[in-house]
């Protein structure tokens, strides 16, 4: 018995330094990953033009669908090239729509109401499909449209575009990157343990730090036109939305028994996993800047 008990006290530390080991692993990827990506997207956006930003935003939105209707409609390739197909017209109509209210409204209509017609020609199981239905008329909106919203902000705010968009991106990785460092080293106190058991209340406040830098960075660096009087509290509600939409992502990878949703992007999973908080940041800083910046 006492040798059990030596082995089970011996085992504690040992799977303590794996865990670290295995952190400090994923850190080192993902600052890689970052490394590379950051350099790419900063070139396109301010030396490219903005058609050629939306290149790069479309295909990573028909990823993340893809990763979506794979968990929403598992085996059914037929569906889920149905949902990837819907959301990058969605994606289209709204990039190109220049405007247009009529192009909009027919695209918020007709989306939701693909759902059940769709599901009608793919039934499958009867007791998932009011889910699956629900998923293909959701989807490709939640996947298609706020992403978009960037390379819209690239092309429509002229000179400032790029900066706004910088900032969107900033509040998601900032925030993500402040979470991840506070939570390691002071979390003690879940935040929400039944959708994310890792995160604390500690790393959401480290994470809205982070978003705050990011709109000071912004003010006194790139983008001074936004200011400190609007820059904080969009920080602020930004990052606490981004965080929101991580954890309304992890919602539906534990609701579909999964841990990533893909594996695309080294250290971080897929890529919906990736721009789960980017979607709510783009969207706060797109609505931002359509009814303040260009006013």
């Amino acid at each position: 018995m006492a040798e059990a008990n030596a082995s089970s006290e011996g085992s504690a530390p040992d799977e303590a330094k794996e865990q670290a080991k295995k952190a400090n692993s994923n850190l080192a990827v993902r600052i890689a990953t970052a490394a590379v990506g950051a350099p790419l997207i900063l070139l396109l956006l301010y030396k490219g033009a903005p058609w050629g930003f939306y290149l790069l935003v479309l295909p990573a939105s028909l990823v993340a669908a893809w990763e979506l209707f794979n968990m929403t409609h598992p085996g059914d390739r037929a569906s889920q090239l149905t949902g990837v197909a819907l959301s990058a017209a969605v994606s289209a109509a709204t990039y190109f729509a220049d405007g247009d209210a009529r192009v909009l409204v027919t695209v918020i209509v007709c989306a939701p109401l693909a759902g059940p017609l769709v599901t009608l020609a793919r039934l499958g199981d009867m007791k998932t499909a009011a889910l699956r239905a629900c998923a293909m008329g959701f989807g490709p909106l939640f996947v298609g449209v706020p992403v978009t919203l960037l390379a819209m902000m690239r092309r429509d705010l002229g000179d400032a575009g790029a900066g706004y968009v910088v900032l969107a991106i900033m509040f998601a990785w900032f925030g993500d990157t402040g979470g991840y460092f506070a939570g390691r080293f002071l979390g003690r106190r879940k935040l929400y343990e039944a959708v994310s058991p890792k995160k604390t209340i500690e790393g959401a406040i480290g994470g809205l730090a982070g978003s705050v830098v990011g709109a000071l960075l912004a003010h006194f660096w790139f983008l001074p036109s936004l200011s400190l009087a609007h820059g904080l509290p969009l920080a602020v509600v930004a990052g606490a939305l981004g965080q929101a939409g991580d954890l309304g992502e992890s919602v539906l990878k534990r609701s579909f028994g999964v841990k990533d949703s893909g594996a695309i992007v080294p250290g971080h999973g897929g890529i919906l996993d990736r721009v789960d908080a980017l979607m709510l940041t783009s969207a706060v800083t797109y609505l931002y800047t359509l009814w303040f910046a260009a006013a």
